[in-house]
């Protein structure tokens, strides 16, 4: 592959490992096939979430054409996320979706976020008005995106097409905004704090319980899941995932230090920049669903040039455990030095690059089980 990455068709088609059998995998395979607000839904629910938990219920209103969009807090993920930062983030790329699936499918999405501010599980409406169908390049990448742990290939990307990305964000100056830690000294901090973050992680027994406790280990458990962290998603060589299904589960201890080692030689030594969405409140429950989307958008794009995103929230995951615990803001100051910019924080990060073989697909739960008639 040369320095320029492929282009949208080719560049999908090689990199979206196609889902397992199984029906936990369906709802990768099905969710174009249905109509109006489930379809909506169903591609809502293929959207990047940390570590599979798919915070989301949604239910419908057919005759008046609304979607609502509700956090399943019995998803939470306690001392990973003690102040939900993750679970609004993953409502906000399901509703990028939604509005991108809405659009294509003819309808003018109208979305509210927090409709009930008295009631922050209500996270979202959307109303599908009529509209003309308008399809896009992001649309198409819905089926085809994947976060991806494994190695990606070495070197820079251009500079031009690092802009293209920060474009997404659009020019709202109180809007998620997203700074690139490319190269130089600044690169090589977020890579080392990064591995940092994770030795404190897995150090902290609540943190490392709490991570475990979403890894599928079992073909069975993942059907009776559908949910979490799976071998085939850990970014392996193809033989390893094999033998990796075929011997007992990991111990917590022996995943943790699996995790460390790839973050350290995989995951911070191969990335071709680092992104870090910023926002003006990171406590604020409206801003981290917008910043969700900026983050599904990014997704989508990367998906759509060849490129692959894999999330590293292990400072943010840290900050937030400080402050819950009233530790000394090792890393909130680190992320605050990062942000350099009075009146913004750090929301999520993430790396970036050319994916050296294709990501595994995560189970999903389907639409008949997040669609309820009262998610509150």
């Amino acid at each position: 592959m040369g320095d320029e990455p492929l282009g949208p068709g080719p560049a999908m088609a090689a990199y979206a490992a196609p889902p397992p059998r199984g029906a936990a995998f369906d709802a990768w395979r099905t969710w174009e096939s249905r109509d109006d607000a489930q379809g909506v839904i169903a591609a809502g629910i293929l959207a990047a979430n940390a570590r599979n938990v798919q915070p989301w219920r949604f239910t419908v209103d057919a005759h008046a054409g609304r979607i609502d969009v509700y956090a399943d807090l019995t998803r939470r993920q306690g001392a990973l996320d003690p102040f939900d930062r993750e679970l609004y983030v993953g409502l906000g790329c399901a509703l990028e979706n939604m509005v991108l699936a809405a659009r294509a499918r003819g309808h003018e999405p109208e979305l509210r976020l927090l409709p009930e501010p008295d009631r922050p599980e209500h996270a979202a409406v959307l109303r599908l008005l009529p509209g003309e169908p308008v399809p896009s390049e992001l649309y198409d990448a819905i089926a085809h995106r994947r976060t991806n742990r494994g190695p990606f290939l070495r070197g820079p990307l251009p500079g031009p097409l690092l802009d293209e990305i920060a474009a997404l964000a659009g020019d709202d100056p109180g809007g998620p905004a997203l700074r690139w830690f490319a190269g130089g000294a600044e690169r090589d901090r977020v890579a080392r704090l990064l591995v940092e973050a994770t030795e404190a992680v897995i150090a902290d027994e609540g943190q490392s319980l709490a991570g475990h406790h979403w890894y599928r280990g079992t073909d069975r458990e993942i059907e009776r899941r559908q949910d979490g962290m799976t071998v085939d998603t850990q970014g392996m060589p193809p033989l390893m995932s094999t033998l990796g299904k075929l011997l007992p589960a990991p111990s917590r201890r022996t995943a943790d230090r699996f995790w460390l080692r790839n973050t350290r030689s995989v995951h911070v030594a191969t990335a071709a920049a680092f992104g870090m969405i910023t926002v003006s409140n990171a406590d604020d429950l409206t801003e981290r669903m917008r910043g969700g989307r900026l983050l599904q958008r990014i997704h989508l794009f990367a998906t759509a040039r060849g490129l692959a995103v894999g999330h590293l929230n292990m400072m943010t995951v840290r900050a937030d455990r400080e402050r819950e615990l009233g530790l000394p803001p090792r890393f909130g100051k680190a992320l605050e030095e990062l942000v350099g910019e009075p009146g913004r924080q750090a929301l999520v990060t993430f790396r970036i690059g050319r994916p050296a073989r294709p990501a595994g697909t995560s189970p999903r739960r389907p639409v008949a089980t997040v669609l309820g008639t009262d998610a509150g």
